[in-house]
């Protein structure tokens, strides 16, 4: 990564949360382990001691890396998500529809809301500890549709009582999701003025190593207490 690329996703100058609080290890259930982002979490948390299980539909069985339990499911359903979840165990939830555009409004609501809503009454049910969700930064003035179905679901997890981490990333640059790559000028620029500091700093891009990381963080401390981790925070974990 060139040193340009590292300027533009270096940590902003927050205070870190408090990562001396590490809870023990714990079981974690899974979903869109064979995602973008599950791929490369479910080797981490392996390496971390937690044990695993990632949650497949039928067929996507030998797509998840090796160290986690595979079970097969079906995460719009809540009556089949509920016997896999472990109680006292942590819900990780990734799944949403790939490669979204502002055309996949519909897929958001039979997808991205359903399985989300599905699952945390699942984990509610079982006797989750806590759940951990991949939201997006908002409010900001594109991919609307995608931002309503995730603010419904941080409400409902909110409404919920479930102990919860949402993260909040905008674009996550990585292996073949380098376009953005050409904006950091903008970035930059766009970081430097009064009026739109604040905005650049929610929107801005955080790497696929950042999500792990924080990703990962928010499993090995998750407790009775939730939080929000918003693009700084997420920029500070690698």
């Amino acid at each position: 990564m060139s040193q340009a690329v590292d300027a533009a996703l270096i940590p902003l100058a927050r205070t870190p949360p408090n990562s001396n609080l590490a809870m023990p290890r714990t079981a974690v259930l899974l979903t869109g382990g064979t995602g973008y982002i599950g791929r490369r979490l479910i080797p981490e948390l392996v390496t971390r001691g937690h044990t695993v299980r990632a949650i497949v539909r039928a067929g996507s069985e030998a797509k998840v890396p090796s160290g986690a339990e595979v079970v097969v499911g079906d995460v719009r359903s809540r009556d089949s998500v509920a016997p896999h979840v472990a109680r006292d165990s942590v819900i990780v939830h990734l799944v949403g529809t790939p490669h979204p555009s502002p055309s996949k409004a519909a897929e958001f609501e039979a997808l991205d809301y359903v399985a989300a809503h599905e699952c945390i009454a699942a984990a509610k049910t079982s006797g989750a500890r806590h759940f951990v969700y991949v939201s997006v930064a908002h409010p900001a003035p594109i991919m609307r549709a995608y931002i309503e179905v995730r603010m419904r679901v941080e409400a409902e997890l909110r409404d919920s009582g479930l102990p919860s981490t949402i993260v909040r990333p905008w674009y996550v640059l990585g292996p073949g999701h380098r376009w953005p790559y050409a904006l950091i000028p903008m970035y930059w620029l766009l970081g430097a003025l009064p009026s739109t500091r604040e905005s650049a700093r929610r929107l801005g891009l955080v790497s696929i190593d950042n999500m792990v990381a924080t990703l990962a963080w928010a499993v090995d401390t998750a407790s009775g207490d939730s939080r929000v981790l918003n693009v700084p925070d997420i920029r500070q974990r690698r």
